[in-house]
């Protein structure tokens, strides 16, 4: 088992969540992933990371499947300028590899944003630390777990 995967699990654990990842098989696109756990493409949680023009930083949003990024609405939600964030940074703030960036046990955990589409549904499936596993969670759950503020930065 993954660092990452375990790091995951831990988070989920030391929270009193009861989610626990299963392995899906391999998903780049969240209709891939939709499709292997049979839900709505808005029910996957992506995690999509800008790096803070300003702070260096890496910054979490946490978006529907269905949904893309627009990047002026989340840089004001940032209250900075965003670019892209490499897989250097990813790594080394968050821990995970791109693919399995999971919006719960990070190293040292981003600011993060949350897509209201998400608070739709009863149930949403989040990337568990791999890109090959997954966990269900509802999304007030996830929201609440991820520290992540509500609002709108989708087209």
């Amino acid at each position: 088992m993954s660092k990452s995967l375990k790091r995951v699990m831990q988070a989920l654990e030391n929270a009193g969540c009861p989610a626990l990842p299963v392995e899906v098989g391999q998903a780049t696109t969240a209709r891939m992933a939709a499709d292997l756990v049979g839900c709505d493409v808005d029910q996957i949680a992506k995690s999509i990371i800008f790096r803070g023009d300003m702070s260096g930083e890496a910054i979490l949003f946490i978006t529907a499947g269905g949904n893309q990024v627009a990047a002026d609405r989340a840089a004001t939600l940032a209250g900075e300028p965003l670019g892209k964030a490499d897989a250097a940074l990813i790594r080394a703030q968050t821990g995970f590899a791109i693919g399995g960036v999971s919006p719960v046990g990070h190293l040292t955990p981003p600011r993060a944003f949350f897509d209201p589409r998400l608070l739709e549904s009863d149930t949403v499936w989040a990337a568990a630390g791999t890109p090959r596993h997954l966990f269900a969670i509802s999304p007030v759950e996830l929201q609440a777990l991820s520290g992540a503020t509500v609002g709108a930065f989708t087209q």
